[in-house]
């Protein structure tokens, strides 16, 4: 079963979209050396839209091999075109990844009914397990909870990242899909673990990857509420750094910073402007970061 603290990754580029394998390499083993509970590549923060088939194919061989099945692999494989979303997640499948993460087609709104069918239709020809990926903010429609009661009836829909501003979704989805859909949470990780989730889909574990884990721990094993809480202070100014529309040019920065060379955003995305660097270097001065070496 998949749990705790997963990092929904940057990918390493070169300007003109080809993958970086040294640098992939050396972050996901700092990553899976930090204790991160897994990596899904090819999300949103994994800039997929601006990724070429090709290149998504190397990110996916490369990342199958640097893992190693040391943690557990997912990968993006939303798009518009159903059709589309059923070959990356066959070729996800065949690539040996441990599941795909699935945000809804972003651009035609689709109704409950036609949601439910894309998802049928993806389920039919793979057998690892999808993770519906809730964001209004960014797909235009919102999977309610009585929507996910009807996706808990696909057979390998068995998580979901929920990225809404209401963690008592947390407990309504289980309710509603009588436990057969296991919640991670998305934007309100901290909180959503509270309300029950037993993961987080995280963005700022790309930089924090240990915390994000110690988070967990000390919430869902060691019941040390205090302690977690204490945590999750201290990282609120990377968390906020990474969020919004800066999430993807923001949080390579920071791996910059720290000897990742990831390169810089791909195009439509622009790297930070003067000032927002300047925030991210105060960021990581006052928390006192290293480069890694």
């Amino acid at each position: 079963m998949f749990k705790g603290s997963y990092s929904v990754t940057i990918t390493p580029t070169f300007g003109d979209g080809k993958i970086k394998v040294k640098s992939l390499e050396k972050y996901f083993n700092w990553q899976i050396k930090k204790k991160i509970g897994g990596l899904i590549i090819l999300g949103s923060t994994g800039e997929f839209l601006s990724i070429s088939d090709q290149n998504r194919l190397k990110m996916i061989n490369e990342s199958v091999s640097i893992i190693d099945n040391r943690v557990p692999l997912l990968v993006g494989t939303a798009a518009e075109n159903t059709y589309d979303a059923i070959r990356y997640s066959v070729e996800a499948q065949a690539q040996n990844a441990d599941g795909v993460m699935i945000i809804p087609p972003f651009y035609s709104t689709p109704t409950p009914e036609e949601l439910i069918n894309h998802f049928k239709m993806i389920s039919k020809e793979i057998d690892i397990p999808i993770m519906v990926y809730n964001n209004p903010a960014t797909s235009n429609i919102d999977i309610t909870p009585d929507i996910f009661a009807e996706l808990s009836k696909i057979k390998n829909v068995k998580y979901c990242k929920e990225s809404t501003m209401d963690v008592t979704r947390v407990k309504e989805i289980d309710k509603q899909s009588k436990g057969k859909i296991k919640v991670f949470g998305g934007i309100m990780g901290y909180e959503s673990y509270l309300n029950g989730a037993i993961g987080w889909v995280s963005v700022p574990s790309n930089i924090v990857p240990q915390d994000c884990t110690n988070i967990y721990e000390n919430i869902k094993i060691k019941k040390n509420f205090e302690n977690a809480k204490k945590i999750y202070d201290k990282i609120t100014p990377v968390i906020k750094l990474v969020g919004k529309h800066f999430y993807v040019a923001a949080t390579k920065y920071m791996l910059n910073l720290m000897g990742f060379d990831v390169g810089k955003p791909l195009l439509p995305r622009l790297d930070l402007s003067e000032s927002k660097k300047r925030e991210c270097r105060k960021v990581f001065k006052e928390l006192n970061f290293k480069k890694i070496i």
